[in-house]
C-alpha cells in the first residue's frame, strides 16, 4: 500500500493526513475483497524497515493501528472477517501487540474473508526466523512443504496476486516465500485514492495471466 505520503505532499498536507486516508482505503478494499468472496487478503501495514522513518511518523503510525484495531471490530463481525497477524509481533511496542492479540481472538470464530496484517514484518526476517525455529534434527530432511510449516502463518496458502500502488515496480520485503509463483501488478495511483473498484481491475488483469507454474501451457 504505497503512496500514502506523495499524495498527502501533492495536497500541502502533513504525512499522517495520508496515513489517515491510507486507512480509509484500505478498509474499502477489504470491504470489497468480503464482498465479492476473497478468502484471504494480506495488508503490508508496517515493514521492518519502517522504524527508519522519524520517530514522529512511527509513534503516529503506531497509535493509528492501535485505535484503528478496536474500532474496527463491528466492520469485522458484519462482513465475516477474521483478522490475523504476521511479523515479529514481540518486537512491537506491549500496548501494540495486545491490541493485536485481542483483536485475533474476538475476530477468530468469523469464516468469510481472512485479513492478514502485516505488522513489523519484512519477508527476509520472516523467513530468519523460521530458520531458527527448525531442531537441528530436522535440517536434513527439511523440504519446501516442511519449511513452509514454520512460516508466521503456516495454513496461510501461496499468494496468487501480488499488487504494489503508488506507481513502484519491486516487491520490497514483502511475502517472499509465499509470492514464488504470485502473479504481480503494478498500478500508478497512490493508495489514499484506492477503492474496491481499483481492485476489481486488478483482478480483472490477473484473470487474462496465463499461470504455468515452470509447467508447458497444454
Amino acid at each position: 500500500m504505497d503512496g500514502n505520503g506523495r499524495w498527502a505532499k501533492q495536497r500541502g498536507l502533513h504525512r499522517t493526513q495520508g496515513h489517515k486516508e491510507g486507512l480509509n482505503a484500505a478498509k474499502a478494499v477489504v470491504k470489497k475483497a468480503a464482498d465479492i468472496g476473497i478468502e484471504y487478503i494480506t495488508l503490508y501495514t508496517f515493514s521492518t524497515e519502517n522504524w527508519k522513518r522519524t520517530s514522529d511518523e512511527v509513534g503516529f503510525l503506531m497509535s493509528l493501528i492501535k485505535v484503528h484495531l478496536r474500532a474496527e471490530l463491528v466492520f469485522y463481525a458484519e462482513n465475516g472477517i477474521r483478522v490475523l497477524c504476521m511479523g515479529n509481533i514481540d518486537g512491537l511496542p506491549e500496548d501494540i501487540a495486545t491490541e493485536i492479540r485481542y483483536t485475533m481472538k474476538a475476530t477468530e470464530s468469523f469464516e468469510h474473508t481472512t485479513v492478514i496484517l502485516a505488522l513489523n514484518y519484512g519477508g527476509q526476517d520472516e523467513i530468519i526466523r523460521a530458520i531458527k525455529k527448525i531442531p537441528q534434527e530436522s535440517v536434513q530432511t527439511l523440504t519446501i512443504e516442511s519449511f513452509s510449516g514454520y512460516l508466521d502463518l503456516p495454513a496461510l496458502p501461496q499468494v496468487d496476486l501480488l499488487i504494489r500502488t503508488g506507481g513502484e515496480k519491486r516487491i520490497s520485503n514483502f511475502l517472499l516465500w509465499q509470492s514464488a509463483y504470485a502473479e504481480l501488478f503494478f498500478n500508478d495511483i497512490l493508495w489514499p485514492d484506492w477503492n474496491g473498484d481499483c481492485l476489481i481491475e486488478a483482478i480483472a488483469d490477473y484473470q487474462t495471466r496465463d499461470r504455468r507454474f515452470g509447467g508447458i501451457q497444454k
